[in-house]
C-alpha cells in the first residue's frame, strides 16, 4: 500500500513539475510579438501621454489610437534619433518626441506642412522637433544621423495612389535606419487580395501588400501588434466613416544587424 501511495506521490509531482513548465513556455510564447513595458517605461509612456501640451483633440484620438500600447510596441526610448513619414497634423511626431525626450530628436517628414502641424509646433515650440520638407521617394534628410526608429501610421494606404516609387521610398528607410533599427507601420486593412485598390476610395490598404513591399526592401518582420485589429469590420467602406472602428494592422520590422 505504501509502494503504491509513494508511486503515486511522484506521478503527481512530476504531473505538478510538467504542468508549471508547460504554463511557462506559454507565457513566454505569448510574449513573443507583444513586449510587456516593464514598470519604468510604463511610467514613463504614462507620463508622455498625459502631458500637457497634447491638445483635447489629441485626447479624443487616442481612444482610437491607444498610444498606451502603441508606444512600447514601438520600443520607443529616450534619446532616439526617429522619423515619422507623412507626419500629418503631428499626432504621432509630438508623442514620439516627448518619449525621446530632450537628449533625442523627432524629424516630422510631409512634402507640404499643414496648418494642424504648423499650429501644433507655433503654440508649443519642441527644441527637438524638426519638420522635413522632401518627397515621399526621398523622405530623409542629407544631414541626418542614422536612425533607431521609422513610423508611417495610417499614411501607407495614401502613399500608395500617389505617384511615389515606393520602393525607392523604402530602399532610402532602410538605408537611413541603424542595423537592428525598426519601421513600425500602421494602417487601415483592407480586404484580403485587393493589394493597393482601395486605396484612394476606402482608404485602406491589403497588409500583404506592406509585408512584400518592406520585405523587398530588405526588412524583417519583427512582431505584430494586435491591439488595434477588430475582426468586425467588413473592411468594405471608407476608413473616414466606417460604420465600426477599422480594423487595422501593426507591424514592426526591423533592419537586421
Amino acid at each position: 500500500m505504501n509502494h503504491f501511495v509513494n508511486a503515486m506521490s511522484g506521478d503527481l509531482a512530476a504531473f505538478a513539475r510538467t504542468a508549471v513548465l508547460v504554463a511557462s513556455m506559454a507565457v513566454v510564447a505569448g510574449c513573443t510579438n507583444a513586449p510587456v513595458a516593464q514598470p519604468a517605461a510604463a511610467m514613463r509612456y504614462d507620463s508622455v501621454i498625459d502631458n500637457p501640451i497634447r491638445t483635447d483633440q489629441d485626447r479624443k484620438t487616442d481612444a482610437a489610437r491607444k498610444p498606451a500600447e502603441f508606444l512600447p510596441f514601438t520600443q520607443v526610448a529616450p534619446g532616439m534619433q526617429v522619423l515619422d513619414v507623412s507626419a500629418g497634423g503631428g499626432y504621432t511626431s509630438q508623442l514620439l518626441a516627448l518619449a525621446v525626450g530632450p537628449t533625442g530628436k523627432l524629424w516630422a517628414q510631409t512634402p507640404r506642412p499643414g496648418a494642424t502641424l504648423t499650429k501644433r509646433l507655433a503654440d508649443h515650440p519642441q527644441a527637438n522637433i524638426e519638420v522635413v520638407e522632401r518627397p515621399f521617394d526621398d523622405p530623409v534628410a542629407p544631414n541626418m544621423p542614422k536612425l533607431d526608429l521609422i513610423t508611417i501610421v495610417l499614411n501607407y494606404h495614401d502613399i500608395s495612389y500617389l505617384p511615389v516609387d515606393r520602393a525607392k521610398m523604402n530602399q532610402r528607410l532602410f538605408a537611413a535606419l541603424k542595423p537592428g533599427g525598426r519601421l513600425v507601420v500602421v494602417d487601415h486593412s483592407a480586404r484580403s487580395g485587393t493589394g493597393i485598390a482601395d486605396g484612394k476610395t476606402l482608404h485602406r490598404i491589403d497588409e500583404a501588400v506592406v509585408r512584400a513591399e518592406l520585405r523587398q526592401a530588405g526588412f524583417v518582420l519583427d512582431g505584430e501588434g494586435m491591439f488595434l485589429r477588430n475582426p468586425a469590420d467588413a473592411r468594405d467602406d471608407s476608413s473616414g466613416e466606417p460604420k465600426v472602428p477599422t480594423d487595422k494592422f501593426v507591424l514592426r520590422f526591423v533592419k537586421p544587424a
